[in-house]
């Protein structure tokens, strides 16, 4: 395997890695009251409650949590069909070959701010399982949405449950749902980090013009080229690439769903455009850019990622991103609802099992349907 030496950014305030030790130490819970954070609409004391459909904003859930009743298969409904297929990198454009490290990295002793990252490329597999609801009319182009870190085995049937209830119960449209595998590992050096931290359009482009043409090719489906007829989700990693899907290529998504969305300084490699990786997305790029047309839910939890590496830059800790991120849409005016998930962690598992089918409805309000012709 061919061998290449990087060097990465790395805004490091040095003096904290005593302070706050190795990434294995258990995060710290944070208040809802605390400082900085925004201000919250309390259903804390309703165990099971979500928040309005309708509604945006900041709102309080948890302690304890319900698990949604659409997760279940329940008699009568329509279930769609699944269909897997696997994707090889070397017959890909994009991304090929792919990048993997063996180790972390470690700071560079010339300068405090970046990381030395030995990477070496690799050819890997992606699995692509696409559901299609039974309510889908063959002739029609289908709206869709895209959920990254996608099973790499059998399929996982939660989104499916949910969507067959919702859609039977006319909470959402018909929509195909299109899940996709990373290309391995996670963060700097690795290919999902380099797939969902990186702050342009290129993973956009990619799934643009090698999945989905394969997706349309395999399953015998015309999907939809308007961007308020798509959806992105992910979580942690994926959630930011969810956002930076819709920043970056408007023209092709408009609805975002995250769940501890890792909107910190986690870019690799270094862009001396986009300093401050996803981070960069409350500190100047929202509030300095005109508002686009993006629907954004976000939810995060009481104990999610804080400093989870080497990195002590001030700009890793997923809590506080989150909060920054809900002030600075809220200063722009735009459609977000945003959940603080108490006694949750990275992930909000929990949590997510009784919100998410709500998220999904939440993402998919003011759909317009295409008109007949």
């Amino acid at each position: 395997m061919l061998k290449k030496r990087t060097v990465l950014f790395l805004p490091a305030i040095s003096a904290f890695i005593t302070l706050l030790g190795h990434s294995h130490a258990k995060p710290p819970t944070r208040a809802f009251d605390a400082p900085g954070a925004p201000e919250f609409r309390r259903l804390d004391d309703q165990p099971g409650t979500n928040p309005p459909v309708t509604k945006d904003g900041n709102y309080l859930i948890g302690p304890t949590y319900v698990p949604a009743p659409e997760q279940q298969v329940k008699p009568g409904v329509p279930q769609g069909k699944i269909i897997q297929f696997t994707m090889d990198s070397r017959d890909g454009k994009m991304f090929n070959p792919g990048i993997a490290r063996k180790v972390f990295g470690k700071v560079d002793p010339n300068n405090p701010k970046t990381l030395i990252v030995d990477t070496h490329e690799i050819d890997y597999k992606r699995q692509i399982t696409v559901y299609v609801p039974q309510q889908h009319q063959v002739e029609s182009e289908a709206p869709f949405m895209v959920c990254h870190d996608g099973t790499k085995g059998k399929p996982r049937m939660l989104l499916p449950h949910i969507l067959d209830n919702l859609i039977d119960q006319k909470r959402i449209p018909p929509i195909v749902l299109i899940e996709i595998a990373n290309g391995g590992g996670d963060a700097q050096g690795h290919e999902r980090g380099r797939e969902y931290d990186t702050m342009s359009g290129a993973y956009a482009e990619y799934i643009e013009t090698e999945v989905l043409p394969l997706v349309e090719k395999n399953c015998r489906l015309r999907l939809t080229k308007d961007p308020d007829r798509r959806a992105v989700m992910g979580s942690s990693s994926g959630g930011s690439a969810a956002l930076i899907m819709a920043w970056f290529r408007t023209d092709l998504y408009h609805r975002v769903l995250t769940t501890s969305g890792t909107f910190v300084n986690q870019q690799w490699p270094f862009d001396p455009n986009m300093p401050d990786g996803a981070w960069g997305f409350h500190k100047t790029l929202i509030p300095e850019t005109p508002k686009k047309p993006i629907r954004l839910f976000m939810a995060v939890g009481d104990r999610d990622n804080y400093n989870p590496n080497v990195m002590r830059d001030g700009m890793h800790d997923w809590v506080e991103a989150n909060h920054r991120m809900a002030k600075v849409l809220k200063a722009k005016g735009y459609h977000y609802q945003y959940l603080f998930c108490l006694n949750s962690g990275h992930g909000v598992r929990n949590a997510k099992a009784q919100f998410l089918p709500h998220a999904i409805e939440w993402v998919w309000q003011d759909y317009s349907p295409p008109p007949k012709r």
